[in-house]
């Protein structure tokens, strides 16, 4: 390609563009695009069993400051499905989040290994928000996120609160909003997110999320 007779500065990259709500919207290259449905209960639901099996895994409570630990289990669920707000976020906001009581996070333990995250989250008052939940593809079909899910409601409902929800969006499991509803969340809201692409940025592989390819 030949260069141009002149150096013309770059134009800068506007924040806001138009959505058509009946039709398509194209995104400026390096953003990416999901739809996030939120979920809710305001009630304990009754519990469930736990399913055949899982007697193999185990939660363990990651050290308040072992964000190295943290992160590794994180990454590895978050580069198969977009988890990117722990990566990009400074570390020292990081170290507050883990420092924080009202914060609960444990690993999910399976065959000597971590193998999942869970993290709920109370800083709201009268609510707790299940933040993370996630579990690495070797175990899936095991009964592995029933018995979470199980552990999670546990956790949650043992608190004063009356408000339990969660959000999920289309760069996650293609089940997930499913899963959430048999667990007795019901959808309140739903919204289109714009972000920066992780992985151009270097917070991800660019390998990572092959379902979403890059675009720059």
């Amino acid at each position: 390609m030949r260069p141009p007779m002149q150096e013309a500065a770059p134009e800068p990259m506007s924040e806001t563009f138009a959505i058509s709500l009946n039709g398509t919207a194209d995104l400026p290259a390096g953003k990416i695009a999901a739809i996030v449905t939120s979920l809710e209960m305001l009630s304990a639901p009754e519990r469930r069993t736990d399913p055949p099996g899982v007697e193999g895994f185990s939660l363990e409570a990651i050290g308040r400051d072992d964000v190295a630990r943290y992160l590794a289990v994180y990454r590895l669920l978050g580069e198969r499905w977009m988890w990117f707000s722990r990566l990009v976020k400074p570390m020292a906001e990081l170290q507050a989040i883990l420092a924080d009581p009202l914060v609960e996070f444990f690993a999910v333990r399976f065959g000597g290994r971590d193998v999942g995250l869970l993290e709920l989250d109370f800083r709201v008052e009268g609510e707790g928000e299940l933040a993370f939940f996630g579990l690495d593809e070797s175990v899936v079909g095991k009964g592995a996120g029933r018995w979470l899910m199980n552990r999670a409601l546990e956790r949650a409902w043992a608190r004063p609160i009356g408000r339990f929800w969660v959000h999920t969006c289309t760069l996650d499991h293609q089940g997930a909003v499913e899963f959430y509803q048999r667990s007795g969340f019901s959808a309140f809201k739903r919204g289109v997110e714009v972000v920066d692409d992780p992985r151009l940025g270097g917070a991800m592989p660019r390998s990572a999320v092959p379902h979403c390819p890059v675009i720059e």
